[in-house]
């Protein structure tokens, strides 16, 4: 109860004005409700003609006795006051119509009080997605390479909505029926304290056994989600390989595989629901007990030579006593559904409260342009921390002391074989990672003492896999800026890519589909440039930007990099090294090193890494 308090604390104060008119409309039903019950006293006492003769004779003042006493006299006399005058049948009808007018408006303080929640459910499960959303967008890109995608989502999705199902839902449950079971307990005691006494032995056996039963739902509960999130990964990784899947014949390899954890997560989402049907029998069972009991206790309390309480008013408690069983019966029943959620909301925390590596400094330097040279200082740089046998801790180190200058206006080339540290030495640039060791400076300033959003808008990144969104053509160009149609047209042209935009089916406005799915790998590729140049950034970093692209495009769209790259500061990684001849430095990379430096034709003359590389691609 007290991980569900949490969660309440954490997402429900800003609807608690909903919270509040839920608990006034509650308590407004149950009063209603206690007094519409009441009617049935008359009622019975004029079918069964209960007490004629006997009753009451005179009006009590309040100073008479107790309020129950009180009110008990004073309603059977007036009761029979119309009686005689009215006759049985008329009264009858009478009492019928005040019950049936009360039941109206305890009806509708019911809707009200259920109405109230929908808000505060709603709002919470709109909250807690966004909040996720806002911290995937925040964390470090380190955080994504060591979980999977499939995992991700089935928290947003699976989790999320199993947190609606259960905690969610519950809500309405829990602000509820403490007001009914406390209203109708006090009923219960004003009309028979003896019987009200007996009748609380049950309950610590009731809830004991809802208790038991919760626990163990909630340890299975982790489990299903977890091969949820194992089902989730499996189709996200089956979606992105269908290509190779079915190059290698292997549908029925991944077939099996999907099976097998498919029936896993059945098995155990089983279990859990088998469990959780168990509620309303066994609370149905525990009630029906304590009502036999009840009704044998209160037999004995009616029919004694002495009554300590008339028939009559016995079978208003028996009305009132079973209407405080609905509210335990949900009570456990939300004993049930909040484990599985907060088993959800575990999962959940394990996004919403992951570290963000990268963060803002408290006291951000601003910059709105590059004015002088990027400064490399020593840096060195690990992805992980690997434990070896004996549980050390074992860093592997993808750059090592890494000195560079790159002077504004400069075009700075790095070569290398695959996992030298090319790739990882640009992101750092962005602070899409943060150094271990050393520092980057960007005009003599710690990139980590600038405010990250000054220091990205200083970047463009083309990357060696082109990243678009399933949008138009236009929207993926204009991505993040709110540039006009004129000079999204114009970065189109200097991409090489207006030509083909104008061909499809709509134009700039056309749909690209799923990661720009609906075109070739030279056009996604071009698309990308062509959003790099509408931002019109002082630094550039292109990533094997024409790797996607034939020999003609390759061309055209390299002749409108080198135009763009002359008033720019540009920092590439390519393989083939005739994309970066004209470079003013080549830096090759081994090892997580830079073993050498210099011009195209210095380096050839050197005769080392350079020139064996380029040796290769001439053959």
């Amino acid at each position: 109860m007290k991980e569900f308090i949490h969660v309440l604390l954490r997402f429900v104060p800003p609807y608690k004005k909903y919270l509040v008119m839920s608990i006034i409309f509650n308590i407004l039903s149950a009063l209603l409700n206690i007094f519409s019950f009441a009617t049935l006293i008359p009622l019975l006492q004029i079918l069964f003609k209960v007490d004629a003769g006997t009753g009451a004779t005179r009006i009590m003042s309040w100073s008479e006795g107790s309020f129950k006493d009180v009110l008990s006299n004073n309603a059977d006399y007036y009761t029979q006051i119309y009686i005689t005058s009215w006759g049985p049948t008329t009264v009858l009808l009478a009492i019928g119509l005040v019950l049936a007018f009360m039941t109206f408006l305890k009806t509708g303080a019911y809707f009200l009080s259920s109405a109230s929640i929908i808000p505060i459910r709603t709002g919470v499960v709109r909250d807690i997605r966004n909040q996720l959303y806002q911290k995937i967008t925040s964390l470090s890109l380190g955080f994504f390479s060591e979980e999977r995608k499939g995992d991700i989502i089935a928290r947003m999705s699976g989790d999320v909505q199993e947190v609606d199902n259960s905690i969610m839902s519950s809500i309405d449950m829990l602000f509820k029926n403490p007001v009914l079971i406390v209203i109708y307990f006090v009923t219960l005691l004003i009309i028979s304290w003896q019987l009200t006494l007996f009748t609380l032995i049950f309950v610590p056996v009731f809830g004991w056994f809802m208790g038991f039963v919760g626990r163990k739902l909630k340890q299975n509960s982790i489990t299903a989600q977890t091969l949820w999130s194992d089902t989730m990964s499996q189709v996200e990784e089956t979606l992105g390989g269908l290509r190779v899947i079915k190059a290698f014949c292997a549908e029925d390899l991944m077939d099996e595989r999907f099976d097998k954890i498919n029936s896993q997560y059945r098995n155990d989402i089983m279990r859990v629901n088998i469990r959780q049907q168990l509620a309303h029998p066994m609370s149905e069972f525990l009630g029906t007990v304590m009502i036999v009991v009840v009704l044998w206790f209160g037999g004995t309390l009616v029919l004694g030579q002495y009554p300590i309480i008339s028939g009559p008013t016995f079978i208003y408690y028996l009305v009132i006593l079973y209407s405080i069983i609905n509210p335990l019966k949900e009570f456990s029943r939300a004993g049930y559904n909040i484990p599985k959620g907060l088993a959800s909301m575990e999962r959940i925390d394990k996004i919403l409260q992951a570290e963000v590596e990268i963060q803002e400094p408290k006291n951000p330097v601003h910059i709105n342009a590059f004015e002088h040279e990027i400064e490399f200082r020593h840096v060195s740089f690990a992805y992980t921390d690997e434990k070896d046998k004996e549980g050390n801790s074992v860093l592997h180190w993808v750059l090592k002391d890494i000195n560079l200058v790159i002077p504004k206006g400069k075009t700075v080339a790095l070569v290398g074989q695959s996992g030298s540290g090319k790739s990882t030495l640009l992101d750092l640039i962005p602070r899409y990672y943060d150094v271990q060791e050393g520092e980057i400076l960007i005009d003599g300033i710690n990139i980590k003492d600038l405010g990250v959003h000054d220091l990205r808008q200083l970047i463009g990144n083309v990357n060696q896999e082109a990243i678009l969104f399933n949008d138009s053509f236009k929207n993926n160009i204009s991505f993040g800026s709110n540039a006009s149609e004129e000079a999204i047209i114009e970065a189109a042209k200097i991409a090489n890519a207006h030509d083909f935009i104008m061909h499809s089916e709509k134009g700039y406005d056309t749909n690209i589909g799923d990661r720009g799915g609906r075109l070739s790998g030279g056009q996604r590729q071009r698309v990308s440039i062509a959003r790099a140049i509408l931002k019109n950034p002082p630094i550039l970093i292109l990533d094997e930007a024409t790797s996607a692209l034939d020999t003609e495009s390759e061309r055209l769209v390299q002749d409108a990099l080198y135009r763009l790259m002359k008033t720019r500061t540009t920092i590439a990684v390519a393989h083939r090294l005739s994309t970066i001849k004209n470079s003013d430095e080549i830096c090759v990379m081994h090892e997580g090193r830079i073993v050498e430096r210099g011009t195209h034709d210095k380096l050839m003359e050197m005769n080392g890494y350079y020139k064996k590389l380029h040796d290769m691609q001439e053959i």
